[in-house]
C-alpha cells in the first residue's frame, strides 16, 4: 500500500530522529515535499493524498542521505536565505540566517529608491549581495570569489533572480585587481573557523561545506587581517561596511578594524545573541590615497 504524505512524513521524521539528528520535524517534511511535489499546504489540507512508487523511490534516497547527515541543502540543491531561493551545492557554503543579519543592516541603511553601489567579498552562493539586491531596485554590485565553481553558482543564482544586469563576478582574492574602483557598502561572510576546530564541527558543516569557507587559520581571523586595511582602502569615504564573524571574535576584529581607520565600529547581535556583525563606516572627512 502506498504511503500518504501524512504517513511519509512522520516516516520520515521517525527515521530522523532515531539516529540524533536535530530539527528532524522541518527536515522531513522538506523531504517529503520535495520527493512528492508537494507543498506544506498540501500536507495539512491533503494528508491523506498517496505518494507514486517513484516518489516513495526518491523520498526513500532523500531519507537516507539526510542519515548520513549530507545536509538538507545538498539533498535538494537549493537554500531559502532572506527572501530568495539559491542554488547551493557541495561548492558553496550552505547558507545560514545567522548572515542574514548583514543583510538587515544594510538594507537598513539604504532607502528602497537609493542608488548605492556594493562590493561582496567571498560571495559564495551569492546570498548576501543578492538578496541586498532584490530589495535595492536602483543598487549595483561586484561580487569577488577565489573559487570558480562558487562564482558559477552565484552567476546561476543571479539570472535565476532575473539579477545579472545589475552585479558583476570577478574571480580573485578579496580585493585583488579592484586598484582605482570605490564602494558605498562592502559586505563579506570570510572563513572564521579556527582550523583545529573545523574537525569538531557538526558532520554537516565539516563534511560537507567548502573546507577554504570555514578555514580561518590557526587563530580563526586570518581574513580579517587581510581584509580590514583592504575594505577600508575600497570604500568610498562615508562608505560602510559589514563582516560576519564568529561569535568569540567581536574584540580581535573590532580591533583590526579600528587598526586600519575604521570609525564607529560596532558588533550587531545575531536572533542568539550572539555577536555576529561587525559593521562601520569610513571617515566621510578622508580622501583616497
Amino acid at each position: 500500500m502506498s504511503l500518504t504524505l501524512l504517513q511519509a512524513w512522520q516516516s520520515a521524521k521517525q527515521r530522523l530522529e532515531a539516529v540524533g539528528l536535530t530539527g528532524p520535524v522541518i527536515d522531513a517534511r522538506l523531504l517529503v515535499e520535495a520527493a512528492a511535489g508537494a507543498s506544506r499546504a498540501d500536507i495539512v489540507t491533503d494528508p491523506y493524498r498517496a505518494l507514486t512508487p517513484q516518489q516513495e523511490e526518491i523520498l526513500a534516497d532523500y531519507v537516507a542521505r539526510r542519515e548520513r547527515r549530507e545536509p538538507v541543502s545538498h539533498i535538494l540543491g537549493r537554500k531559502g536565505f532572506w527572501k530568495v531561493m539559491l542554488a547551493v551545492n557541495a561548492d558553496v557554503l550552505t547558507p545560514r540566517p545567522e548572515t542574514e543579519v548583514i543583510v538587515d543592516y544594510v538594507l537598513k541603511q539604504f532607502p528602497e529608491g537609493m542608488a548605492f553601489n556594493i562590493l561582496d567579498l567571498g560571495v559564495g552562493s551569492g546570498a548576501i549581495v543578492l538578496s541586498i539586491l532584490a530589495e535595492r531596485p536602483a543598487a549595483k554590485g561586484l561580487a569577488t570569489d577565489i573559487s570558480d565553481e562558487a562564482l558559477a553558482i552565484a552567476r546561476e543564482n543571479a539570472a535565476n533572480l532575473g539579477l545579472a544586469s545589475r552585479v558583476a563576478f570577478a574571480r580573485g582574492d578579496w580585493t585583488s585587481g579592484l586598484a582605482d574602483e570605490s564602494f558605498d557598502v562592502v559586505v563579506s561572510n570570510p572563513p572564521y573557523i579556527a582550523s583545529e576546530v573545523i574537525e569538531t564541527l557538526d558532520p554537516e558543516v565539516r563534511q560537507y561545506d567548502p573546507r577554504i569557507a570555514l578555514d580561518g587559520g590557526m587563530d580563526g581571523l586570518d581574513a580579517y587581517r587581510n581584509l580590514a586595511p583592504e575594505i577600508m582602502r575600497v570604500l568610498k569615504p562615508g562608505g560602510l561596511f559589514a563582516v560576519e564573524i564568529g561569535f568569540d571574535q567581536k574584540e580581535a576584529v573590532e580591533a583590526l578594524f579600528n587598526q586600519a581607520g575604521a570609525s564607529d565600529v560596532w558588533t550587531i547581535k545575531d536572533l542568539s545573541t550572539h555577536d555576529r556583525v561587525v559593521v562601520g563606516t569610513k571617515n566621510p572627512l578622508e580622501t583616497r590615497k
